[in-house]
């Protein structure tokens, strides 16, 4: 459905904008009134990431006059296979800052707001009502349905994305006029049953696919052209090259935009809402946790153990700790691997960071595998602690 534009247009054009949007200008449903009102625009990016960054780099060469970007984390190596706002003098760098930066390259006409800090409860209401639209592209469950939540007790739209390995997914939710995130999606999915893109993998282009349409509909919004994606699910599949639409209708017992909402506020804790592990899981590794120093110690004494590595194959090929076992988590969970495991020795797990491998623990001590153990902070802390020299990603 169209939706009447989101903001008024500035006074007047420039010459230097006239020139500089001139490919805008041309095009009917735009023209000089669509750019006007593009120029007017608040736009606040919710990361400066994978999908942050394409959406900011087109936000900015479109002309959207003001650009807010809040990101608390730093530029890191593995981020620059899909976060092209980023380069290798920005390792280090704070990623809001890096972004800026290159915003101003691409466009010094357009201002641009930083929040170097994470997004909470306590700062999200305040940030959000600064600007006309917010665009999320986070990466976990509890900051979505922050936003989410944000957004709906604000009157806000925002553009939303997902991607995974070769998949991505966009949406445009505002609950004034359609569905919400919680519409969609009311209840967060379990814990480890849907990899991160630090564990699942993401192809680097297809952050550029997903970020690309979320700018497509923050134009529409902004200009009030087209049909948004309000209502409306867009599933990409990069393997096939196939785009396919779902209809989200608002679900009238919304517990945030339904018609008796019972979720009138921001929650208390989102982490705890989205439960990073399992309630077995946290209980599981109470007094069941070991550090990569004490593995180290413990192989160094020559104690029988045996190291179980519960990542995939592919992670398994990147690096590995010596002396482990590839299991992966998902054998462990349905049982299919728990004849592989010996009844004499102690079990130790470990994954890329310990979420998986606590998860895996539970399933252990749930089969009678009473003394297994999981290392705290899995391969990445043995890098850090043990072998500087062994490859993190």
């Amino acid at each position: 459905m169209s939706l009447p534009p989101l903001v008024e247009p500035a006074a007047e054009l420039t010459v230097d904008e006239i020139r500089r949007y001139s490919r805008h200008l041309i095009i009917p449903d735009v023209g000089v009134e669509g750019q006007k009102r593009l120029k007017n625009a608040r736009v606040l990016c919710v990361g400066a990431g994978g999908l942050g960054s394409p959406a900011l780099m087109y936000l900015a060469a479109a002309g959207v006059g003001t650009l807010g970007i809040i990101d608390f984390d730093t530029v890191d190596e593995s981020n620059l296979q899909r976060q092209i706002i980023h380069g290798v003098s920005d390792i280090g760098r704070s990623k809001a800052e890096s972004a800026a930066a290159s915003i101003r390259e691409i466009n010094p006409l357009v201002q641009v707001e930083i929040h170097n800090t994470a997004l909470d409860r306590e700062n999200v209401r305040d940030i959000f009502a600064r600007y006309d639209l917010i665009v999320d592209g986070t990466d976990n469950f509890a900051t979505r349905y922050m936003v989410n939540d944000a957004a709906v007790l604000l009157g806000k739209p925002y553009v939303w994305g997902s991607i995974y390995r070769f998949d991505g997914q966009a949406s445009v939710f505002w609950a004034e006029h359609g569905p919400c995130y919680r519409c969609l999606y009311p209840e967060p999915p379990p814990p480890g049953m849907v990899p991160s893109c630090a564990e699942g993998g993401v192809l680097g282009v297809l952050c550029a696919s997903i970020g690309s349409i979320q700018v497509n509909e923050a134009i529409k919004l902004l200009a009030g052209i087209g049909e948004p994606l309000v209502g409306r699910l867009m599933v990409y599949d990069a393997l096939e090259m196939s785009y396919r639409k779902i209809k989200v209708r608002k679900d009238p017992n919304c517990v945030l935009c339904g018609e008796n909402p019972t979720v009138t506020d921001l929650l208390e804790d989102y982490e705890d809402f989205c439960g990073a592990v399992s309630e077995a899981a946290q209980e599981a590794i109470v007094d069941a946790t070991i550090t990569a120093t004490e593995l180290k110690e413990w192989q160094d004494a020559g104690k029988d153990i045996f190291l179980v590595d519960v990542r995939e194959p592919a992670e398994y090929e990147i690096v590995r700790i010596p002396g482990s076992t590839l299991i992966p988590k998902g054998e462990i969970i349905s049982g299919e691997a728990l004849a592989k495991l010996p009844q004499d020795k102690q079990v130790v797990l470990h994954c890329k960071s310990g979420v998986r491998s606590a998860e895996a623990l539970a399933a252990l001590k749930a089969a009678g595998f009473r003394d297994a153990v999981h290392v705290q902070g899995g391969v990445l802390s043995w890098i850090k602690q043990i072998d500087p020299s062994l490859p993190a990603y």
